[in-house]
């Protein structure tokens, strides 16, 4: 084979074909991430891990999908496209499983333009190639957007904020900047908001007795009196009959343990009642039938202040 005519291949050609294509990559020209250091937040982590994700999972419990990360599960579309319907009533003819990235790209494109519409956001904080990207800040701002205009009584933690660094590129080279994200408005004194566990036993006892005060007004009328609030709701009964009494429909009694007499009857009724609450639209973050029926006081409060905010405050 004669090689006298082949020309020698540039060395550097595919380095600068790559550079043009990074520098493509950055549509506006810039790029954020969240420091290192806002991921330890424990303000961060709670929003995350606790409520949206908690919320995602409460939402789309009867399609029986469990989503185990915001940052790592949401990109292809199908969880998205599940809380439109669920929440938006739009109902999109596009495949359940996208499963290439150009088929992906297309379903999340569908799904953001509608979300978008219902959102109403003067200046959204995501885009689809973000999504799809599994940029984490994009999918907060996103999925805080939902809850706050889909169920807008679910508690998110107040005044979260991250410190990012902003990347623009541009001919001269990247510029690099640290700027202050926030996720969620400063509630300020104006929302009440049970602790997780307060530690201050004069606070836990005024919060014990605004709920008492709530119940037995509520209760009055088919003559039921409550004292001890993790002990007497800690079986379910109570607590079930409040949420049929405030919400203004029966449960049938073949549905729950009138008079439960083991633990498994115990856990059947507050599993019973959460779902009830989950339904209605009303979250509890980090609560687990357990905690109720183990008497925890920290986690009966929460599950009372969820109907407290809707019906009492």
């Amino acid at each position: 084979m004669d090689g006298g005519g082949a020309m020698e291949a540039d060395p550097f050609h595919n380095a600068k074909e790559d550079e043009h294509m990074d520098a493509q990559t950055f549509k506006a020209g810039k790029m954020k991430m969240i420091q290192p250091d806002s991921l330890k937040d424990p303000k961060l982590d709670k929003l995350k891990e606790q409520v949206l994700l908690g919320w995602i999972n409460e939402s789309l419990k009867a399609e029986h999908i469990v989503v185990q990360s915001v940052e790592e599960d949401l990109y292809d579309g199908l969880v998205l496209h599940h809380l439109l319907a669920r929440f938006a009533g739009v109902h999109l003819t596009l495949e359940e499983m996208a499963l290439t990235a150009s088929a992906q790209i297309r379903k999340l494109e569908a799904v953001l333009e509608e979300l978008d519409k219902r959102l109403e956001q003067q200046d959204t904080k995501w885009e689809v190639s973000l999504i799809h990207k599994k940029d984490l800040l994009a999918t907060l701002h996103l999925l805080v957007a939902m809850v706050t205009r889909f169920q807008p009584e679910v508690e998110l933690p107040s005044n979260v904020k991250v410190q990012v660094v902003v990347l623009e590129v541009s001919r001269t080279g990247i510029q690099s900047d640290v700027q202050t994200e926030v996720l969620t408005e400063d509630r300020g004194d104006n929302a009440q908001e049970v602790s997780d566990t307060t530690d201050d036993p004069m606070e836990q006892l005024m919060e014990m007795e605004t709920m008492l005060n709530f119940v037995n007004k509520t209760m009055a009328g088919v003559g039921l009196q409550v004292s001890d609030l993790d002990q007497q709701f800690s079986d379910g009964v109570i607590l079930l009959l409040l949420i049929g009494q405030l919400e203004g429909f029966f449960i049938p009694l073949s549905d729950f343990r009138l008079t439960p007499d083991s633990h498994e009857h115990r856990l059947h009724n507050v599993s019973l009642a959460l779902s009830l609450l989950a339904d209605l639209g009303l979250q509890v973050s980090a609560v687990q039938a357990q905690d109720v029926v183990s008497q925890d006081v920290a986690g009966t409060l929460k599950v009372l202040y969820a109907l407290f905010r809707k019906h009492g405050g």
